[in-house]
């Protein structure tokens, strides 16, 4: 199918031939479906078709059983004859199995290349919505980065993060006249927060060197689009960082592509599977966020496909831009589900021969109702669709080979190695030990002084004479001093003592204490 990704074989006895065009397919789309009715093959012949055609894909393996598109599918696989019979059936003539180019990916570095970001990158209001913090404290957080911005403190991991809350925390008082009542307690909600994520695992996200979306947008030598597949397995434990991850991804691409207008195929294609995870208690200014991505970033050549249960699980405004969808079954138990199916059935563009509600809810397991982008982007009529047999191998890699194919990686030795170069929490320490320092040398002449004026003491009631300390002050002052000379000396001697010190101390040098 010249121009398009083959999908599958609809109408009568499956023999018409269903796609999805190339040009629209930076027009979004959609994946839904209950569990189990093949909602991972269908995202696993979108990716074969998206790579065949020079289109690099990123995607998450929930299951894990994605990691199987690095590997060609086999004849002595049990669905084996089942899939050649499908085959037949829809009019795939060209089916063979093949491995597609594949990148493995890891935010924990186990079972991929380390993926990091920064904590200047991710920015204030995702890192709110990953911390799950109040209005309050997300203002702090605010102010902590625009003092990291005037200040010239960059923050890169978590103890950047920290050590300047740490800061803004000792010098509330004189922020407060610039920003407001800087909360001692809401500060250390924030810093609790930050240790939660950091038992999650979230500190490995954060560092360097950060991801280069360049090594995401790859094509292989033989131009097929390499697929990039984040090992979410052990992620989903944490739904939260999962979502902010891929959003933040997301984001970065909008906020670094370059114009494009309508390509004849897009720059990248993103999956986000698991999409009720981004939507779940979000605040609203994180759905306008989604939505205003979801409406522009098709511009930069990017097209985003959500995959989850229902459709309902997506806002309407971001449902509507959504314009390629594959519709697996789903089930209408109660009320409620009723109603979503309902719901669903009505955005698509009717068929006479056959009531879309009741085909949504009687597809079998591999069977879609599917509505593509036709000329224009008008919606094409829904159809019900027997989806293709993938070529790549169904079902997860095993070990020794996913070790393979990360050492074979083009990206390979580029993020395993973890660097920490100066950030704000090196600059912070620096600043602490030379107030320190400094009050240290304030001290020791202190106690020169005091030592020499005992002695000046000593000297005087052993000669009998009787000198006032005023008097003995002026003694210390060479003889060839001027007044503003003495009065400066007399002026410094009294900042460096315990006073000054204290005051110095109280500024910049609480914040290592333990040293």
């Amino acid at each position: 199918m010249d121009g398009k990704i083959f999908v599958g074989g609809g109408g009568e006895n499956y023999a018409e031939k269903q796609g999805l065009t190339l040009k629209y397919a930076n027009r979004h789309g959609l994946i839904a479906g209950a569990t189990g009715t093949g909602k991972t093959v269908t995202l696993q012949i979108l990716a074969e078709g998206f790579s065949a055609a020079g289109v690099p894909v990123f995607l998450s393996d929930v299951k894990g059983d994605l990691s199987g598109l690095a590997a060609a599918g086999r004849e002595d696989f049990k669905l084996h004859t089942a899939f050649q019979e499908r085959a037949v059936k829809i009019g795939f003539d060209d089916y063979v199995y093949e491995a597609f180019p594949v990148t493995f990916w890891d935010l924990f570095g186990e079972q991929g290349h380390p993926v990091r970001t920064t904590v200047a990158e991710m920015g204030p209001l995702l890192l709110a919505r990953l911390m799950e913090l109040t209005e309050a404290q997300e203002g702090i957080l605010n102010i902590a980065f625009r003092l990291a911005d005037e200040q010239g403190l960059p923050l890169l991991d978590l103890k950047d993060l920290q050590a300047l809350l740490v800061w803004v925390g000792e010098n509330r008082a004189e922020l407060a006249l610039r920003y407001g009542n800087v909360s001692v307690n809401s500060i250390g909600a924030i810093q609790r927060r930050l240790l939660v994520l950091e038992n999650q695992g979230g500190a490995k996200l954060f560092g360097e060197p950060a991801l280069d979306l360049g090594d995401i947008m790859r094509t292989d030598l033989d131009g097929r689009g390499r697929i990039n597949i984040l090992a979410a397995d052990k992620l989903m434990g944490s739904p939260r960082l999962y979502a902010t991850f891929l959003l933040w991804l997301l984001s970065e691409l909008f906020e670094e592509l370059p114009e494009v207008g309508d390509p004849d195929k897009p720059k990248l294609v993103f999956f986000f599977d698991e999409a009720h995870l981004l939507f779940e208690d979000a605040p609203k200014a994180l759905v306008d966020k989604v939505e205003q991505v979801a409406r522009l970033i098709r511009s930069k050549g990017v097209g985003v496909y959500f995959v989850t249960q229902n459709p309902d699980d997506i806002p309407e405004d971001i449902l509507g831009q959504l314009g390629n969808r594959v519709q697996h079954a789903l089930r209408a138990f109660t009320a409620r589900d009723r109603q979503a199916l309902r719901a669903a059935a009505e955005t698509y563009r009717d068929n006479p021969c056959f009531e879309t509600e009741e085909a949504i809810r009687e597809v079998g397991v591999g069977e879609a109702v599917t509505s593509m982008l036709m000329k224009k982007g008008v919606p094409g009529i829904v159809e019900r669709t027997l989806v293709r047999p993938p070529s790549s191998q169904l079902g997860p890699l095993d070990v020794n080979t996913r070790k393979q194919a990360i050492d074979c990686s083009p990206v390979s030795g580029k993020y395993e190695k973890l660097v920490d170069r100066r950030s704000a929490y090196e600059i912070l320490r620096e600043r602490a030990d030379k107030a320190a320092a400094e009050a240290e040398k304030a001290e020791a002449r202190e106690e020169e002084m005091d030592a020499a004026h005992r002695e000046f003491n000593a000297a005087r009631r052993y000669s009998g004479k009787r000198v006032s300390r005023s008097s003995s002050r002026t003694l210390r002052v060479r003889a060839d001093d001027t007044y503003g000379e003495a009065l400066t000396k007399m002026v410094v001697k009294e900042l460096s003592g315990t006073t000054g010190r204290r005051i110095v101390r109280g500024i910049l040098g609480g914040l290592f204490k333990g040293r």
